[in-house]
């Protein structure tokens, strides 16, 4: 890809304080120096009421009708665009104005020369991986949708343990009482599973971690798993009084015994645009203040 293929450029966000707005008009002008056609979702849009930019809604994004979209904020807007994204080959590039940022990965005081590099062509792509999860109730589809980091069921009362089964490729692998377990992809392993004791897998591998959170029995530790694996886990304690399903720290749904929930790889994948000195392991130094 060339600069010349960076015609139509989307905006994405979802915060409203200044430093994001600050970072908009920056951007903004940048491109239209370049003569880049630029388009801003509903918060962009609403940060810049007087923009004569094209408002655009997600369900009216398409394959090849735009050629990249930049998400400006932190790995939460980097998720809300990544779900935008999800079934559209739109390649995306963060610019980092919220705390971590394993995700955005441009720094805000370094936005104009990067920025400028990456139109030039000068990056690497870096494609991921999504998941797609089901709940069955009734052997019906309750509800499903898609996931980058990672799929949770967690309980929600104090004190009150959640059970459950948990299968892989139809096989049996053990029943646990605990506060919940968290499904992530290697993009999740440095999210909330890194919390939980997981493992950080390298964003190539193709592998899936399945991270009890709380166990009742200290033998049920992390495990990693084929990426192509389906897992299943089955609520199976009749005295649940509440426990949620999650996916990338959005509540989904309330679950109760008998649900069964189904988490495998999506068949779309996630193009992420890095700048061109781009490396995971410098990212994981800097993020979490290795020596």
């Amino acid at each position: 890809m060339d600069q010349t293929m960076f015609k139509k450029i989307i905006l994405i966000t979802n915060n409203y304080t200044k430093v994001i707005s600050d970072t908009l008009n920056t951007v903004i002008s940048l491109l239209e120096k370049r003569k880049i056609e630029v388009f801003l979702d509903k918060y962009c849009a609403e940060l810049l009421p007087g923009s004569h930019h094209k408002r655009v809604n997600s369900d009216t994004f398409g394959d090849g009708r735009y050629d990249l979209a930049i998400a400006i904020g932190g790995d939460g807007t980097m998720l809300r665009a990544a779900h935008i994204l999800a079934n559209h080959d739109i390649p995306l590039l963060g610019i980092n104005r919220g705390r971590l940022g394993f995700l955005a990965d441009i720094p805000a005081n370094s936005v104009e020369p990067m920025l400028e590099k990456i139109l030039d062509g000068d990056f690497v792509e870096d494609v991921r991986f999504q998941l797609h999860c089901q709940v069955l109730r009734n052997g019906k589809v309750l509800f499903e949708t898609d996931a980058f980091n990672d799929v949770i069921i967690q309980k929600g009362n104090i004190g009150k343990l959640i059970e459950f089964e948990t299968y892989i490729n139809g096989n049996y692998v053990h029943s646990q009482r605990g506060d919940g377990i968290i499904v992530a992809s290697p993009t999740g392993s440095t999210a909330y599973a890194l919390s939980g004791g997981g493992p950080i897998i390298h964003p190539a591998l193709d592998a899936l971690l399945l991270v009890p959170i709380c166990p009742h029995t200290l033998s049920n530790r992390p495990i990693v798993i084929d990426g192509n694996s389906r897992v299943e886990i089955v609520m199976k304690e009749s005295k649940i009084e509440h426990a949620s399903l999650s996916c990338d720290g959005e509540v989904i749904c309330d679950l109760v015994e008998a649900d069964r929930l189904s988490v495998y790889k999506k068949d779309r994948k996630i193009r992420l645009i890095h700048p061109s000195n781009y490396d995971h392991y410098s990212v994981l130094r800097a993020k979490l203040a290795w020596g």
